[in-house]
This record gives structure tokens, sequence and C-alpha cells, in this order.
């Protein structure tokens, strides 16, 4: 499969590209993430574990809308290339960024800064991508939302914002591409020990693992082309920090 995740130096977009190379598959993965060197290390680890994939690397910022097509059009000449489908199999829509603070109080630019990384960026990166899944009538777009996007809580601010809106946009592509046999997925993860929670002093037990996403989004991804699960909600056991 020809499979695209955003925000894939670490986190979730690391475990999902790792859950489906482990299958052994000869998959194309286009990564991408903003910190080149981290990316560039992830890459080489999965090439390293899993020979039988293809592990192409792209850096950018997807908060800036020109950046954010221009990894599209990278991905169709890369594309291009292989022997597979010229059409991408899996998109996960998984870049994003946490900023903590409350409408009344935040830095002014707060806003507009998570709206551009948490939704412009799979706005612009998915609809450049549509013609071609559309064409072939066949896909898999994956939302990385967040319990965020279904209750405000305190110091949540314009995050949740972000991630209501994501949601929404999740909802609106849906049902735009039933007609297309293009599927949509949301996803709604509550806290999982990645990288934003390290160090923070709360018990890695009391936390999902990041594996536990990949692993939902893998099991949706491999249903048949009749059966669609619009939504993933995954809690800790305990229920939310």
């Amino acid at each position: 499969m020809n499979i695209a995740i955003t925000g894939a130096s670490k986190g979730f977009g690391r475990a999902i590209a790792e859950k489906f190379a482990m299958d052994g598959r000869p998959h194309i993965f286009m990564l991408c993430a903003r910190n080149k060197s981290n990316l560039e290390k992830t890459a080489e680890e999965l090439r390293s574990g899993y020979p039988a994939s293809d592990f192409r690397t792209y850096s950018c910022d997807l908060g800036i809308k020109q950046e954010a097509i221009a990894f599209g059009d990278w991905i169709l000449t890369q594309q291009s290339q292989g022997k597979q489908s010229s059409a991408i199999d899996v998109l996960v829509n998984n870049a994003g960024i946490y900023l903590p603070g409350s409408v009344h109080n935040e830095e002014d630019g707060v806003l507009e800064k998570l709206i551009a990384v948490n939704l412009y960026s799979a706005y612009h990166l998915t609809r450049r991508l549509l013609p071609a899944m559309m064409e072939r009538r066949q896909g898999h777009i994956f939302n990385m939302c967040s319990i965020a996007s279904l209750n405000a809580y305190t110091n949540g601010g314009s995050y949740s914002i972000s991630k209501f809106a994501l949601a929404g946009f999740s909802k609106n592509l849906r049902e735009e591409l039933k007609p297309f046999g293009i599927k949509v997925t949301a996803l709604f993860p509550g806290a999982a020990y990645t990288d934003s929670w390290k160090g923070s002093g709360i018990d890695p037990q009391r936390l999902m693992d990041e594996k536990d996403v990949a692993d939902m989004v893998y099991s949706a991804a491999r249903l048949s082309l009749r059966a669609c699960v619009e939504e993933i909600i995954l809690r800790p056991q305990l229920g939310d920090l």
C-alpha cells in the first residue's frame, strides 16, 4: 500500500507506521515531520527493522499552506516512481501541536497557530491528494482528533477549539466521500504515553500506550471495502486525567 503519515517522527505517527510495516508487506511510506533530523532517524530505524517496506521522508511545516500543498505534490511524484497505484491507500493526518491556555488569557496568535497546524494542515493536504483517490474510488483517511474534540476542559482553550474543528472537517469529509468509496475515520484518543507526557511525573501505567492507537488504525484499515469505522474513541482504562 501507499501510506502517507504526517507527524511521523514520533508518537502516534511513528507507531502507526511501524504497525503497518510489521505485517511484512511491501508498503511505500511517505513520512513527514517538521524536525528533519528526528524524521531521518526514525526512517532509518524503520528501514533497518522492516526491509520489505520503502520509507521516504519529507520535512516541512504543515502549518504553512504552501508547504502542506508542496508535500502533497511530492507524494504524488513519489508514487509515480513506484510500481503501485498512483493513489494513496491510507492517509493519516496526525500532525498537531498543543499549547495550553484559556480563551480569555491566551497570547495573541495562539488560536491562529493551532488552527493552522491542527486543522489547515489536514485540510490542504487532503484536498491535494483527493483527486487521485476519487478517480480510483478507494482509500482511507484518518484524522487525529482528540478527546478535546468532544468535551471542553480547563486550560484547553484554542487547542480544544482546533480539535473540535478537525472533528467537524472529518464529519463533512465522510459525507462527501461516501459516493467515491473513500473511507474517513476520526480518532479521538485520550492521554497516551507519548513525548507530551514524558517527564510529567504521571505514572506511565496510568496512560494508554501509543501502540494502542496504532493497533486501532491498522484494524480499521483492514476491514472490507463495505465497512467503515467512522469514529474511534480511546481512553485510559481509569478515564481521562
